[in-house]
């Protein structure tokens, strides 16, 4: 029978996983903020693009999220959860005011920015949810 001391059942960080999430809003607000000229261009083609990377990357957040908050990979979901809040807490409030924020963009943009946050963010949960499923499912912590 495998040990269930404290050190075994520690869960994700929240500081880091928080930190990490702190983090991650800066990158996403510099990438829009440099570069969203050329991530909201015309054409469904570029639309489906740009969508399907997000559900990607969210995918990948939410699996590698134990790895990144510090927890063991059956507690994806929590990491997930403590990695997302706070990007999901002030994008909120960037798409909001999406013309304040980007004045290179236009201000029409914000439903298609709030849009690309759920998908990243509902992906990475997903991921998260899997992730946790196949290491718990095994008998791993």
């Amino acid at each position: 029978m495998r040990e269930t001391g404290p050190s075994t059942l520690r869960g994700p960080s929240i500081l880091r996983g928080l930190a990490v999430g702190a983090a991650l809003t800066v990158a996403l607000f510099c990438l829009f903020l440099y570069a969203g000229p050329h991530f909201f261009i015309e054409g469904r083609r570029a639309f489906q693009i740009n969508f399907a990377l997000a559900g990607l990357a969210g995918f990948a957040l939410g699996w590698f999220s134990p790895a990144l908050a510090g927890g063991p990979k059956a507690q994806a979901p929590r990491a997930t959860a403590l990695i997302a809040a706070p990007a999901m807490l002030v994008m909120a409030a960037v798409a909001s005011h999406f013309g304040v924020f980007f004045p290179a963009l236009n201000p029409a943009l914000d439903k298609v920015f709030g849009s690309w946050m759920l998908w990243l963010f509902g992906f990475a949960l997903v991921g998260a949810l899997l992730r946790g499923r196949a290491r718990s499912g095994a008998g791993e912590e």
